[in-house]
Order: C-alpha cells, then structure tokens, then sequence
C-alpha cells in the first residue's frame, strides 16, 4: 500500500491516505461486499456514512428534521484522528462476533497490519486503518456501531456521517451535559480520543455539519464552505492571465459543476447566485488587469461598445482606483454582460429548477 499525503481544508495539516495495489483493492472490495450484507441491518438509521442507499445530503436533511423540531442545541462531536487511532484488535473482535470464518478475519487482520510505503520506506501501521482502502469505510461504521446503540439507549437522537457526529437536544443545560458524558464514554469505553478544541455544543446556526448550517429551520451553506468556495475561485480565476477565455471558463465549469451538484442542497438560492457573481466578477477584473495601462482599459471598455465620455470618467475615477471597485462598475458590467457570460458557456446552477427552495425573510450574507 501506497501512503500518500494530501492537504486537509482549511488547515495546514495533512491527511494521509493509503493507496492500494490493484490485488489488494479487490480482495478488500471482496472481503466488503461479505460483510455488508452483514452487518447493514444491524446500523442504526440514524447513520449515514458510506452506506449503500445513503448520502450525505439525507443526513442534513435530517439534521434540518430535528432542528425544526424542537431540538436546536447541538453536542458537535469531532473524534481526533479516528481512522488513525482505530484498534485493531477491538476491529476483529467486532468483526468476529457476527461473522465466524476465520479466513475473513485473517484477511481483514493482514489488510489492517500490512505497512505502507513512503518514499521507498516502509512503515509499519501498528493501529488505525488507511483512509482510501475500499474496507475502512466499512469498519469505521462498524466500531462507531457501538457509539450509536449508547445514544439510543439514552434517547438521544443524532445524525451520524462516519466519525461525524451531531446530537440534537433542546437546551443548551442539556447539550453541556450531553457533550460530557458522550465524550466519557467514547474515550474509556470505545477508546478513541475526542478532540476538545473542536467538541463542543453549540445553536445550530453556528454548526457546520458536512458543509451546511440549519439557521431558521432551512439549509444553507456554512460559511465557512463558502470562504473555501471564494479561495478555490482566487486560484481558478487568477486576477492577470493570458490563459484563453474558454480554456479557464471549461475548468471553472467543472469546478463548479461538482460543487453545487452538492451544495445545490442549500434553501437559499442567493448564495448560488453570490458564487456566480464572484466567477464573473474575477473574470472582469481579469480582462480589465490584462491591459498594461488604463488608457488601454478605455479602449477596451470602448469597443465593448461602452461610450468614451463614460468609460473615461469610470476608470479615472479617483473612488474607483481599485481593480475590485472597477469590476463593479456598470460600464464593466455591461461590457461583459451576464449574458456575455452566459453566451460564452458559463454553468448557471441557480438556472436549474429547485423544488426545495423557499421564500425567505432573512440574509446570510456568505461572500
């Protein structure tokens, strides 16, 4: 197995990945499509990660379910290198008590202790289970089965998505107390190591859970998902490149297909159209910033059909000195039109027909 390391969002720290030889990855997916049948019936309903016929989108959706109902304090659980930490030993053991072949368990014991590669180095994996193996998915789910059964022996209801854990209670008193006693058990009983600085109970409308926040009852984009969304557009629309229009606009695209096929979940459609508005606003300060002079920005402006008078007095306006604040001008928004844009093969997400969004009263602002 290769081990690979990637940039975590949002932090300087790496997340490492394990990457399987091809023999490997189908005897794990072989050892998978054995034990899901398994162990499928036995999960709770409440967790939603990596299962067949579940996506993260319906774990927010219940999140919003819960929230709407009364319970809007949130115990947000963060388990501290979980795929890292994972105990071998207790894996089998979980494992054995619902499937008797020892042969499984012998593959799923060589799978967890096989080492990895770093440089040519090999480095042994006394514990934890490498993220990017087709089998840690599954083993993830079942080692956090045990969290999930606790909760609702207490009565606790939550969503889970992998080692992503959300419980929703209905005072704040109550998710302090939550936050302790859940954390206890995880680390004496499951031994695994809950992160402090993260764990916390919050309102609602200040957790992040897989990417959204439930404020007044409807899902939106978080804020800080969207922060990410402007810093992956910095690097997608460079404020100065000759790169062609349509080569950048195509990688842009896909960027942006990807992106709202999942956030396209959120109930406030303006946030899609803020996302929009930024891509063209890069690409203005881009055609603009690509002149040497500002002489030759009026030019530009002029045969985009702007007036001379016009385009003179914007970009020698003294409050208008910034790239930022001309690419906001109605001269450039009118040079490069949204239907430019649209003419030109941009993807319009907030086009498409969303049966879920509603009117609101309200705004986030998210950009």
């Amino acid at each position: 197995m290769k081990r690979v390391e990637i940039a975590k969002p949002g932090s300087h720290k790496k997340r490492i990945l394990g990457v399987p030889c091809v023999r490997d990855r189908v005897v794990q997916q072989s050892v998978k499509a054995t034990l899901e049948p398994v162990f499928e019936p036995l999960f709770s309903d409440s967790s939603f990660g990596y299962r067949p016929g579940r996506s993260a989108q319906d774990a927010v959706r219940q999140a919003k379910d819960l929230v709407t109902s009364g319970r809007e304090w949130v115990v947000d659980l963060d388990l501290a290198t979980f795929f890292d930490t994972i105990n071998h030993d207790r894996a089998l053991h979980l494992v054995g008590q619902h499937v008797p072949d020892k042969r499984i368990l012998r593959l799923i014991g060589l799978t967890l202790r096989s080492g990895c590669l770093s440089e040519g180095t090999f480095i042994p994996t006394p514990e934890g289970s490498a993220q990017g193996s087709p089998l840690s998915p599954l083993l993830s789910n079942i080692i956090l089965h045990e969290l999930d059964c606790e909760l609702e022996s207490r009565g606790l209801t939550f969503c889970r998505y992998a080692d992503d854990s959300n419980i929703f209670v209905r005072s704040e008193r109550s998710a302090e107390r939550v936050l302790r006693s859940v954390a206890r058990f995880i680390e004496k009983r499951l031994g695994l190591t809950v992160n402090r600085e993260k764990s916390a109970s919050r309102h609602s409308s200040k957790v992040k859970f897989l990417g959204m926040t439930i404020i007044s009852g409807l899902i939106v984009i978080s804020a800080v998902s969207m922060k990410r969304a402007r810093s992956t557009l910095r690097e997608l629309i460079p404020r100065r490149s000759h790169i062609p229009m349509e080569e950048q606009l195509a990688r842009v695209n896909r960027w942006y297909r990807g992106w709202s096929g999942y956030y396209g979940m959120t109930e406030l459609p303006n946030q899609l159209r803020q996302v929009e508005s930024r891509i063209r606003v890069r690409f203005r300060i881009q055609k603009l910033r690509n002149q040497k002079r500002r002489r030759h920005v009026v030019r530009t402006l002029v045969a985009r059909g702007a007036k001379r008078a016009t385009a003179y007095r914007t970009v020698y306006d003294p409050a208008r000195r910034g790239w930022w604040a001309l690419s906001h001008s109605f001269v450039a928004a009118l040079s490069w039109s949204n239907n430019w844009f649209a003419s030109e093969g941009m993807y319009l997400a907030s086009a498409q027909e969303k049966s879920h969004w509603q009117p609101v009263d309200f705004y986030v602002k998210v950009l």
